[in-house]
């Protein structure tokens, strides 16, 4: 039924304003639509939804995944630049160096959105 359907991820906020220009202008990723309390931006060849909620930030788990392939410790190097702190979660994996997780050729990063919803980077091996 679903199998060949597209899916998009959907993020909630609080503070719209706030979400939006985290995403648009921290992050780089380009307004698709926007509905007042419920916006899209362009991530590759998805979408990714925000809306407002108030159970915004409630979730204890990865929110969204990007792919980045080898390009990891390029996308966290350039997210501390844009002032993002990259979060740590060292568990299972042999070394973490400025926020990037390291097991054998696999990468990975995590960080949070202005209402603490968690996204997540990974790539390699």
């Amino acid at each position: 039924m679903l199998k060949d359907k597209e899916s998009a991820a959907i993020v909630p906020c609080r503070d719209v304003d706030a979400a939006k220009r985290f995403y648009t202008e921290t992050l780089g990723l380009p307004l698709a639509e926007d509905h007042g309390e419920v916006f899209a931006v362009r991530t590759g060849t998805s979408r990714l939804n925000i809306y407002k909620s108030e159970f915004a930030g409630t979730n204890k788990a990865n929110a969204v995944v990007w792919d980045a392939g080898g390009e990891v410790e390029a996308i966290a190097a350039d997210l501390h630049a844009r002032g993002i702190t990259l979060e740590e979660y060292p568990d299972g994996f042999d070394a973490v160096r400025d926020g990037v997780h390291m097991k054998g050729d696999f990468r990975a990063i995590w960080f949070k959105d202005p209402d603490g919803n968690i996204l997540h980077v990974n790539g390699g091996g």
